[in-house]
């Protein structure tokens, strides 16, 4: 185990101003807290903290992040106490000990809902005080690094949750080196054969073709000694997974893959990038729609480089960045370079990112989330996603990720814009509103005033904005809907009993049936969650009581029918739910009775080669009560009242509305399915014949299921 003076001295070199006194404290009480603990390894457990403390201080890290990183176990792992931190090393290292034991617990590889809660926390942690983070992705390497140890089913779900959660999470911080690291380690757990099918495909390439990245890097280095370009040039071949997942998302062999090899080029100022760029090009063909310019518009974790793609020597297609080494340090440390130190100063380097302003950009879509599942999928699209860049009409730069369209770029600049929005123009041309946006591109949105976000958007958009935004837009106007047809629902349901649906009745509905007020109860009835009868039973219980009393009300899930045998009990089969007036027979079911289907349902197929399970049927003569569930299927025309009319409708042909459903929302027609009671079939076609002589009404029929997935259905 490497000694607290090395740590301290390795910190002290970058800080002169460290406390090398209070890290060697710290040390020494990390090591006593966790004395005769042991690693999976067999190692002295206090070789985690250590080694997590190290990497810390290779990306120059200050006192406190340093300390927290030796004592970040210590609270969960042994007897020490908050409050005994913070006696013994000051509130600031206790609060971020705390902070990081609280991530440790987050299990953020456990099922959905907990996922995304968890996440929510884990963010909630990160915007007090970003080191949390830093730390605990310290912790999570090490673990990787290390993970050989553990077996095999628990390598497989650490590696799982480091690819989906962690590596995403250091690439969007700008710690793009530790991101590979993490994604490397995981995929040789992962998908161990793929990887090595990737690195023989290496070896064998060097076998034919030599080791190109030195000539490479010499050919790039003449050129920019003939443009008069100081600068630093170093080549690399791309990491395995990185290889792996353009294979994946292009469709492409190993052999027709373009970039293999990367290059970066580090210059002295911003000028020279792009003297660099222009010699660069001058001397090689660049690759169309590969050219990318980060420097003028920068990522939001503040990574800046020039991204080229070019033909090189031989053909070989190579792509080269291009940055100052400020723009480098940021590129490869991310949000950890607001803490750094140079020359024993805070090092403020003008291109690093203020970790609270970066998330107070990240959290701020996800403002709109309502629950917790709404909030990963945020978090999933906002922070694990590349960007394209495009433009305003004036020139204002808009990030989004990448897939975004422009009902997303509408959203990104106003909630009004992006509600309003019923067209787009793309560099000047019409483009419809489900276009994939590029880099670079000038986009208008067209608004139009009472427009409204229509329910196919959902699908249309990747943010998580515009889809936190058209959700509520959507939840508030099914929720009006539901309201003005509940309010229809509850006048005809009290007219049919002779009283009104004042709203002081409905409010005092609300109030006995425990809802905040009357609309609550009208969004119900609308919902189909409550009935016109538990309505009136809540304003006017003798009139249920004595309804119940006579001699019409039964229950309608035992039909009154002739041909059943002692004790045998008949139910409506659910498959076409045959009413009075219907031709029907009966199927024995074993435990279920007797299945009462209409004669023509398609489902009696099923039961030819079982003569002896039919039994022969015939409605009782007396159904005056209308208390047979139909389901009826009809296209309405999308304007003002036509929903109310039909409710009236079918309430002045004493007929009860029981459930709606919408199943296809168009802008100028609806098609909706309802669930509707009638005595027989004289009383289902009257109400059929009254639906369909309205002018508003394109279609109307009885509706049917048929358990095997097909659908019978009668014209009215």
């Amino acid at each position: 185990m490497v000694p607290a003076e090395i740590l301290a001295n390795q910190v002290k070199a970058y800080n002169p101003h460290s406390n090398s006194g209070l890290i060697a404290a710290a040390y020494e009480y990390g090591e006593r807290m966790h004395d005769g603990q042991l690693r999976r390894s067999g190692e002295p457990y206090f070789t985690h903290p250590v080694a997590v403390a190290f990497l810390l201080a290779e990306q120059r890290l200050d006192d406190a992040t340093i300390i927290t990183a030796l004592l970040h176990d210590t609270i969960e792992d042994t007897k020490s106490t908050y409050t005994e931190i913070a006696l013994r090393f000051g509130d600031e290292i206790a609060q971020l000990v705390n902070g990081v034991t609280k991530l440790t617990n987050l299990e953020l590889s456990s099922n959905q809902n907990a996922q995304a809660e968890n996440f929510r926390k884990l963010l909630m942690a990160m915007s007090k005080d970003v080191r949390v983070l830093l730390v605990k992705l310290a912790d999570r390497l090490h673990n990787m690094r290390t993970i050989r140890h553990l077996r095999y089913e628990k390598q497989v779900r650490k590696a799982r949750e480091t690819m989906d959660i962690y590596a995403p999470l250091a690439g969007r911080m700008g710690m793009q080196w530790m991101r590979d690291e993490l994604e490397d380690i995981s995929f040789r757990i992962l998908n161990p054969e793929a990887r090595k099918s990737i690195i023989r495909r290496f070896v064998t390439l060097r076998r034919e073709t030599g080791d190109v990245i030195p000539k490479i890097t010499d050919d790039i280095r003449a050129v920019l000694a003939q443009a008069k370009v100081d600068a630093e040039v170093f080549g690399r071949e791309k990491k395995p997974y990185s290889i792996w997942r353009k294979m994946q998302e292009k469709g492409e062999g190993f052999s027709r893959l373009s970039d293999i090899y990367g290059f970066r080029i580090i210059t002295a100022s911003a000028v020279d990038c792009y003297v660099a760029l222009g010699a660069v090009h001058k001397r090689w063909a660049a690759v169309p729609g590969r050219f990318k310019d980060y420097i003028s518009a920068p990522k939001s974790n503040g990574y800046r480089s020039i991204h080229t793609t070019v033909s090189g020597r031989d053909g070989k297609q190579v792509e080269v960045q291009i940055r100052t080494q400020q723009m480098h340090t940021v590129a490869e440390t991310g949000v950890a370079a607001h803490w750094s130190y140079r020359d024993g100063e805070r090092f403020e380097n003008p291109f690093a990112v203020d970790p609270f302003r970066w998330l107070s950009t990240i959290t701020a879509g996800f403002e709109g989330a309502e629950d917790s599942d709404d909030f990963l999928e945020h978090v999933k699209l906002e922070m694990f996603t590349d960007q394209v860049f495009c433009f305003t009409p004036k020139g204002e730069v808009v990030k989004l990720p990448k897939g975004a369209t422009p009902i997303d770029f509408a959203y990104a600049i106003h909630t009004r814009i992006g509600d309003s929005c019923v067209g787009a123009k793309v560099d000047g041309r019409r483009v419809p509103l489900w276009t994939k946006l590029k880099n670079g591109q000038s986009v208008t949105i067209i608004r139009a005033e009472g427009q409204r976000p229509q329910p196919s958007w959902e699908d249309m958009v990747v943010t998580g904005r515009a889809k936190s935004a058209i959700r509520r837009s959507l939840r508030g106007e099914r929720r009006a809907t539901q309201i003005r047809l509940g309010r229809e629902i509850a006048r005809v349901a009290l007219e049919r009993v002779g009283k009104k649906a004042t709203d002081k009745a409905l409010a005092t509905a609300a109030k006995r049936m425990g809802e905040d007020d009357l609309e609550d109860v009208l969004a119900k009835l609308g919902a189909a969650e409550i009935t016109g009868r538990d309505l009136i039973g809540a304003l006017y219980p003798e009139i249920i009581r004595h309804s119940a009393d006579g001699p019409e009300e039964r229950d309608p899930s035992s039909p009154i029918v002739i041909g059943l045998g002692s004790g045998q009990e008949g139910r409506p089969a659910p498959c076409c739910s045959p009413i009075p007036g219907e031709r029907i027979v009966g199927i024995a079911v074993r435990g279920k009775g007797v299945m009462i289907h209409a004669i023509d349902c398609a489902e009696l197929t099923n039961y030819e080669d079982q003569p002896d399970r039919w039994i022969d049927l015939r409605w009782a003569d007396s159904h005056s009560t209308p208390d047979h569930e139909v389901k009826i299927e009809l296209v309405m025309a999308n304007d003002t009242g036509v929903l109310g009319r039909i409710c009236t409708l079918i309430g002045e042909q004493r007929s009860n509305i029981t459930n709606i459903q919408f199943t296809d929302r168009k802008p100028d027609y609806y098609r909706m399915l309802v669930d509707i009671e009638v005595r027989d079939m004289e009383h289902l076609t009257h109400v059929l014949t009254a639906i369909d002589a309205d002018s508003d009404i394109a279609e109307v029929r009885r509706h049917r299921n048929v358990s095997s997935g097909g659908l019978s259905t009668t014209t009215s």
